[in-house]
């Protein structure tokens, strides 16, 4: 699927950063590095890579991978991108300094297992920063399918879902919104998203 929707000459969510994601690289200031699961088509790793950040993404995309590498290199900047299982990729081996769920919405038989081990990358103090479709979208999806999300309510990010998958957290933002989205031909139309900006403990 992915593949599919990817291999376009347009970019499926636009080539502009989420604004969640882009409003707390601004305002945080961020250094150092960052982990982007799910990725994509590279939007918002390329904004964190022009603003100084050491980026590390992976899908399961070869698609996505080569349109965000096509965008990184038309802004001239570099960002590392991986393309495969989770467990089985490199960076699992890696240390970050923050890492950003920006959409990613991942099967609920390994969902729980992918963010600890994310949450298990970031280094103590580190910053975890998610926008994901809420439980309280599905509602919106089946009124709108243009908004997008999956439609699998168990692949849904709710702030339970949150502080049992992200224990080892300072919780410093945590709450359902409801957003206006506009990004690109799949993300538009009225949602309810999950923020969380958490600071790891230790």
């Amino acid at each position: 699927m992915w593949d599919d929707r990817y291999a376009s000459e347009d970019y499926a969510y636009g080539t502009t950063p989420n604004i969640f994601f882009k409003t707390i690289i601004d305002q945080e200031r961020l250094t150092g590095s960052l982990l982007l699961p799910a990725e994509g088509e590279g939007r918002n790793a390329v904004y964190a890579a022009k603003n100084g950040l050491q980026v590390s993404a992976f899908d399961i995309s070869n698609e996505g991978k080569n349109k965000a590498l096509k965008l990184a290199e038309r802004e001239k900047v570099g960002i590392h991108y991986e393309v495969g299982e989770f467990f089985d990729l490199s960076l699992v081996n890696g240390n970050f300094d923050a890492a950003a769920l920006i959409f990613a919405h991942f099967p609920p038989n390994i969902a729980s297992k992918y963010h600890r081990k994310i949450a298990e990358l970031i280094k103590p103090g580190g910053l975890l920063i998610i926008e994901g479709f809420s439980v309280g979208h599905l509602a919106l999806r089946k009124a709108n399918p243009k908004v997008g999300g999956p439609g699998n309510v168990d692949m849904l990010y709710s702030e339970d879902s949150i502080r049992r998958d992200f224990p080892g957290f300072e919780v410093m933002q945590l709450e359902e919104v409801n957003v206006d989205l506009k990004e690109g031909n799949f993300h538009n139309g009225a949602s309810k998203v999950i923020r969380f900006i958490g600071k790891k403990i230790g």
